[in-house]
């Protein structure tokens, strides 16, 4: 999307111009979220994969935002998107 503008070739004599509209194509997964069991006090690892890498994500539990903490830590390795949950209690479900 940084890409759009105009843009222009220039000969000295004469000048041509054009604008660049860029299409932002939408995130889509690639392989989504399976169900995890993890046992109480352990640790659960979420992940799924993203068509665009690096694109931001964000994780919810019950449609409320997940923060990193000491509980929660959150990470995005190229296309693959990680919650990793730790000191799994039965409230995590």
């Amino acid at each position: 999307a940084q890409d759009a503008g105009e843009y222009t070739c220039d000969s000295g004599d004469q000048q041509t111009t054009a604008s660049l509209h860029v299409k932002v194509l939408p995130v889509l997964f690639n392989k989504e979220l399976k169900n995890v069991e993890a046992e109480e006090g352990g640790t659960a690892v979420l992940h799924c994969e993203i068509s665009r890498p690096d694109a931001p994500v964000e994780w919810r539990k019950g449609g409320v935002v997940i923060e990193p903490s000491d509980k929660y830590q959150v990470k995005l390795k190229g296309s693959v998107a990680e919650l990793i949950i730790h000191g799994v209690e039965p409230d995590d479900c």
